[in-house]
């Protein structure tokens, strides 16, 4: 991401969170950015054209994470016990974040957007499951492309339950959590 541009999108991530984003005007996303306010516009139309830049941050981040802290050593069963605690964990740390995003992307026109922003997401999900399909620990009629969609989605929307809309208790999260954990290896495995 260009160097302004990462800017003014570390600036809108602020600005959103502390105003929200109605209240959030440009001229507070270019003071935050340290940019003049026609340079805002050389990147963005409009304050909620920052959104998918916004998402784009937060699946670079989960990406990492999953590179960072699933240990391909291990087996399969616990790798993705690994990848569903750290898309909870990262729901629940970037909670504001993520209903940010959601709110901002319904609301403008950039829901079209979605599915190249989470190309590589969807990228590393589908690498992460051709090992064990490889070897024989998935069941044989599972298309990798397509799961790895609907691992994601699963995943995603049970920790978004959890922590954006719920507001459950973290005992009530954790037993969310195995339950999509024992959910996804019956659905996944042989």
């Amino acid at each position: 991401m260009d160097n302004k541009k990462e800017k003014i999108t570390k600036s809108a991530i602020h600005v959103f969170r502390e105003k929200g984003i109605e209240k959030t005007k440009v001229s507070d996303i270019v003071k935050g950015a340290g940019i003049a306010q026609g340079t805002f516009y050389l990147y963005f139309p409009s304050k909620l054209a920052v959104m998918p830049s916004i998402a784009e941050v937060m699946v670079e981040r989960i990406v990492e994470e999953m590179e960072r802290k699933v240990n391909r050593e291990t087996a399969f069963t616990d790798q993705l016990g690994q990848v569903v605690s750290i898309i909870f964990d990262l729901t629940k740390e970037y909670r504001e974040i993520f209903a940010l995003i959601f709110a901002g992307l319904a609301s403008s026109d950039y829901l079209s957007e979605w599915e190249k922003i989470y190309e590589p997401y969807y990228a590393w999900m589908q690498e992460f499951l051709e090992q064990p399909k490889a070897a024989s620990k998935l069941r044989d009629s599972i298309d990798i492309n397509g799961t790895a969609k609907l691992l994601i989605g699963l995943i995603e929307s049970a920790a978004e339950q959890s922590y954006l809309y719920d507001q459950q208790d973290e005992e009530s999260a954790k037993q969310k959590q195995r339950e999509v954990l024992e959910f996804a290896l019956h659905a996944l495995c042989k």
